[in-house]
């Protein structure tokens, strides 16, 4: 087993200074896993919807009032998950832990159909997909309580707010569809757009 180490030189290039430290501890199975993770929550952080080491209750509190579809991610408080999606349903507030593998995050909504759920080696890009795309989009439910309900990931609920630096880097993401595009910047600049890169809307 593979834990957490603040002299891991391995792990120099990554936020490392920025970590929030959780409340639990999470055994990681590989060196792989570990870069994952803590890359995902890197870009957690810069997210502005991260809320740490809040529970259960505290997020139930904070999304009760909210719309349909409003969510936050926080730490899980099951040592044998490290996140999970906290978000208003037509069911009331759901919390829906992120399992991980060796190199991906995923979510099993259907106790049914867990063997064919889509995997993703970001957090950003498991809730990217989740996001509505429009009429007509494949819907995602829950199976909860015996009850079932859409999965819509709609609005990030912000606890913070980003910086002009970041919001530019959100917003320029979203606006170049093509690689050329992005290969006519500098190398720094391009490094600093492929780091947060999976935004949601």
């Amino acid at each position: 087993m593979v834990t957490y180490s603040k002299a891991d030189s391995a792990m120099g290039h990554l936020c490392i200074s920025k970590m929030h430290v959780p409340y639990h501890y999470k055994l990681f199975t590989s060196k792989e896993q570990h870069k994952m993770v803590v890359r995902s929550l890197c870009r957690l952080q810069e997210s502005g919807f991260y809320y740490g080491s809040i529970n259960g209750k505290q997020a139930n509190a904070l999304l009760e009032n909210e719309p349909t579809g409003t969510f936050l991610v926080r730490d899980s408080a099951d040592i044998h998950y490290f996140y999970t999606i906290s978000v208003k349903t037509a069911l009331g507030v759901r919390n829906l832990r992120i399992q991980v593998d060796n190199n991906s995050f995923y979510m099993s909504t259907d106790p049914m159909k867990s063997d064919c759920v889509p995997h993703f080696d970001c957090i950003l890009k498991l809730i990217k997909h989740y996001m509505p795309l429009g009429i007509g989009a494949k819907v995602t439910f829950i199976y909860s309580k015996g009850e079932t309900a859409p999965l819509e990931l709609i609005k990030p609920l912000y606890h913070t707010t980003s910086s002009l630096q970041h919001l530019c880097r959100k917003q320029i993401n979203r606006d170049m569809s093509a690689p050329s595009e992005r290969d006519q910047l500098p190398v720094s600049v391009q490094q600093y757009l492929f780091d947060y890169n999976e935004t949601p809307r």
